[in-house]
């Protein structure tokens, strides 16, 4: 059964989300901060088209990359160090949110509509969401956003306008995360192109569990600067 819930009423517990579509758990509440720092730190994330209630997920098992596991393919690495981009933090939070929207091929519509991307920009302006931008003769060529709480980076989405655009952004994230001794980046559900760079699923207890122990409310980095990177 899924359930329904108010503003002002709590997520009911994880297990009891639905197998089938895998990880449904509540429908309705709110995008305020409050809202979704409880959904985050309790392994949940609202994912809904503009025309649906909110609705709340939380998969069983659940994709997620460990840090010391990422996967650089020799092809990424050769573009690597091409050293013909820039990547940046937070200098275009809603311009990376925009671009991750954009239609894509073999896909009808998108779940970042007005309404999500006003609430992530409020999450953004209070330290929790970040972006990471990989910059190319002056443009924005691709990059990702997702939520930093504790030692917990929350991934949303990412996009790539040129080869290996967005890849390169999440290379900088895994590294900057490893330097600032991050234990987990969750990735939500399985794909190949996250399975390629080193993710895997794990069941969501085990996930759970990591959060109760790593995902603080607090930010522990304000503003993201990725410049001593490039040096």
């Amino acid at each position: 059964m899924v359930h329904l819930i108010s503003p002002d009423s709590s997520f009911p517990p994880l297990e009891e989300a639905l197998s089938e579509p895998n990880g449904l758990l509540a429908v309705g509440g709110d995008l305020s901060p409050k809202r979704l720092i409880d959904a985050y730190q309790s392994g949940i994330f609202p994912w809904f088209n503009e025309d649906e209630p909110v609705l709340w997920w939380s998969p069983d098992p659940r994709m997620v990359l460990f840090p010391n596991e990422l996967k650089v393919s020799r092809s990424l690495r050769k573009s690597i160090k091409k050293n013909n981009y820039h990547v940046r933090g937070d200098s275009h939070f809603s311009e990376v949110m925009q671009a991750c929207a954009a239609p894509r091929r073999n896909q009808s519509g998108t779940w970042i509509h007005p309404e999500m991307v006003s609430a992530y920009t409020v999450l953004h302006e209070i330290g929790l969401a970040h972006s990471v931008e990989t910059w190319i003769n002056g443009e924005l060529a691709g990059g990702l956003y997702g939520l930093a709480m504790g030692k917990v980076f929350f991934g949303e989405s990412m996009f790539s306008r040129t080869p290996d655009a967005s890849k390169i952004a999440f290379v900088y994230l895994v590294r900057q995360l490893m330097y600032w001794n991050y234990v987990l980046i969750d990735c939500q559900v399985r794909t190949a192109h996250l399975a390629s760079l080193g993710a895997r699923e794990i069941p969501r207890a085990e996930f759970s569990q990591i959060l109760s122990t790593w995902a603080e409310k607090k930010a522990s980095v304000e503003k993201w600067d990725f410049s001593h990177m490039d040096e």
